[in-house]
């Protein structure tokens, strides 16, 4: 007796079709090379898996010896002509990529942008704390984000501002490039420093004695 799909079943089949082809789409559209069957053209010019060129063969040729093999055939230059081919493991090849790329990041150096923050009433202990710490992100690197925060009637004293930023760059002189002088923006000055071409030193720790507390 022949099997009649009801119209539930037609809906889920045709949804399923929709949406494996949805998925082969977009795995397709991820990698950057087309695989296998994916390849249109009639022929192409093919390398072994040891990258040994085999020449000009058909398609068909092509698939069956990667069948063989056990291997992917891979498009490489899709605009040749004809398109260029290698016989590989995609698998084994898109891993080895990956490792490279993650190996390349990992050699990358970061700069960070640090911002340290003074007022212009900040007191000397402060200021010798905040300077320390200026000199560690720019020995490891970084560049450095002044910053000086007016607070109130204290915008009316921008110089007072301004010859504390004019302090922390003569005191770092050519240690530093300053990327941006002393600028006003709405209630602070900021000023953009970056490490120079003499090597800053990592300031040494200092140990202070702390009172016990009755």
């Amino acid at each position: 007796m022949p099997v009649v799909a009801t119209p539930d079943v037609a809906v889920f089949v045709k949804d399923l079709v929709i949406a494996t082809e949805y998925r082969d789409r977009r795995h397709r559209e991820e990698r950057k090379h087309r695989l296998n069957r994916e390849i249109m053209a009639p022929e192409v010019r093919l390398s072994g898996v040891e990258n040994e060129p085999l020449g000009v063969v058909n398609i068909n040729d092509a698939l069956r010896m990667a069948g063989e093999l056990d291997v992917d055939l891979v498009e490489i230059a899709a605009t040749a002509n004809p398109p260029v081919c290698r016989l590989m493991d995609y698998g084994k090849f898109k891993y080895q990529e990956q490792k490279k790329a993650a190996e390349a990041k990992a050699k990358q150096t970061v700069i960070e942008i640090k911002e340290i923050k003074f007022r212009p009433g900040t007191d000397e202990g402060d200021y010798n704390i905040k300077m320390r710490n200026v000199r560690r992100f720019l020995s490891e690197g970084d560049k450095c984000k002044i910053t000086l925060r007016f607070r109130g009637r204290e915008i009316t004293h921008q110089d007072l501002g301004m010859a504390l930023l004019n302090r922390i760059r003569d005191e770092l002189g050519d240690l530093i490039l300053v990327e941006q002088f002393p600028k006003l923006e709405g209630r602070q000055m900021i000023m953009m420093i970056a490490p120079g071409r003499k090597k800053v030193a990592a300031p040494k720790p200092v140990v202070t004695e702390v009172a016990a507390s009755t």
